[in-house]
């Protein structure tokens, strides 16, 4: 019945288009964990809030394949950009051809390194959007320097906020379920944002930074 209802959800929300279908597909073929890719719904939901947002700055930490990445921009004006932050360098020839697949490729900054260090570069700087889908042990660290980031008005997202429902467990062993839990307690105390957890997915958290 779940499967037939996320097929039903599918065949009801916009179509995804023809170059990130081939993205997804080639994500899932040549890389480990395929399942880390937003997907249809999700990068449907991505394009969506961006496009509701309206920003003129937007960073990603953790492109992955750059499939979200490419969502987001979809919904960019032409003057606006995304900055988008992956650690792992091996990724970068695959993410870099995949972006020039999409009309949107351009608006699209790929940085390699780690987020914390490659942050560090906007001191003086802020961002209308963030979106945050890197290493969840760091989640707690990365908050604190996205809350510095964004704009007052500004909304920061989170992926994988649930964790399988790992985030109920009374004694975590796993180091990335602290780090979501301890992200998620923190968000949930910080007075300067609006918070709401949508159980998609893995758990999609979205911040309004008041």
């Amino acid at each position: 019945m779940e499967i037939e209802l996320e097929q039903y959800i599918r065949d009801h929300i916009s179509q995804e288009p023809e170059w990130l279908a081939r993205i997804d597909r080639r994500t899932n073929l040549r890389l480990v964990n395929g399942r880390m890719c937003s997907g249809h719904l999700q990068g449907r939901l991505l394009k969506m809030l961006t496009a509701m947002v309206k920003p003129k700055r937007a960073l990603e930490l953790g492109t992955f394949s750059g499939y979200s990445a490419l969502c987001i921009a979809e919904a960019l004006d032409d003057d606006a950009r995304l900055d988008t932050v992956e650690v792992f360098d091996e990724l970068e020839d695959f993410i870099r051809e995949n972006l020039a697949t999409s009309p949107h490729g351009e608006k699209v900054t790929l940085h390699i390194g780690d987020a914390m260090e490659v942050m560090a570069q906007w001191e003086e700087e802020t961002f209308d959007l963030i979106f945050i889908d890197a290493d969840k042990r760091k989640y707690p660290d990365y908050f604190a320097i996205c809350r510095r980031l964004v704009k007052p008005g500004g909304f920061i997202i989170a992926d994988n906020t649930l964790w399988d429902g790992h985030v109920t467990e009374s004694n975590p062993h796993s180091a990335q379920t602290r780090g979501i839990m301890t992200f998620n307690d923190e968000v949930a105390a910080d007075g300067e944002f609006e918070t709401v957890i949508i159980p998609l997915r893995d758990g999609l958290t979205i911040l309004r930074r008041k």
